[in-house]
């Protein structure tokens, strides 16, 4: 396996994250090493996406399928709908992603969320002050923000366990 040194598929409970993914309505699908990964908008071992399926390998990164849940859990209904590859959102969407998946990974027994920021710095995830930890204690207030307004966390900034429910602005 090439790349930086970060949790693997293989590394954790694949079980408590396929129920993790399961309280969103998520499937996390098995695709074995050396096969192309579905839906994956990066290749090699990264993660892939399509309509409420996760594709990843032994290999895959945790922070790589995290990564790609939390798009479909902050995608607005419409962009779910016939979803493959390309999850597609704007900035504000990204960074709450971002934060997202460092939430979730603090669900997920084996990982948590300093593992998660580690992996984020090592795969090259790149944040204003410089790491994602800094980032997520000193400047992500703005997608906490987004992510209570969209209903995906509680508003004492918890998961409230389900996905993005309105529609986007028509323009």
């Amino acid at each position: 396996m090439s790349g930086p040194s970060v949790l693997r598929l293989a590394d954790v409970d694949q079980a408590g994250l396929v129920r993790l993914l399961g309280r969103f309505g998520l499937r996390l699908v098995a695709v074995p090493v050396g096969e192309v990964i579905p839906g994956s908008w990066w290749g090699d071992a990264e993660a892939g996406l399509k309509e409420d399926r996760v594709f990843a390998r032994p290999d895959t990164p945790v922070h790589s399928v995290l990564h790609e849940a939390c798009h479909y859990i902050c995608m607005p209904p419409e962009r779910r709908r016939g979803l493959d590859t390309d999850a597609g959102g704007d900035y504000e969407e990204e960074n709450a992603v971002c934060y997202l998946q460092v939430l979730l990974a603090g669900e997920l027994p084996g990982v948590g969320r300093e593992r998660m920021f580690s992996d984020m710095d090592a795969w090259g995830y790149s944040f204003r002050l410089g790491s994602a930890s800094a980032w997520f204690a000193r400047d992500a207030a703005d997608a906490l923000q987004w992510l209570v307004e969209a209903g995906i966390l509680d508003a004492d900034g918890g998961p409230a366990w389900r996905c993005r429910q309105q529609e986007a602005a028509q323009a």
